[in-house]
């Protein structure tokens, strides 16, 4: 909850975390790996 009160504190987080969920929804993201995730699951 303390993350998402951080995050929303001011204008340029809101902003952009809105145009990211709005990429989302509209498909336009790409799935990627996390660091180090391929040697955890070779």
């Amino acid at each position: 909850m303390a993350d998402t009160i951080h995050l929303l504190s001011n204008k340029a987080n809101r902003d952009h975390l809105a145009r990211s969920i709005a990429q989302f929804k509209a498909g336009r993201t790409k799935k990627r790996e996390l660091i180090g995730e391929e040697e955890e699951t070779a």
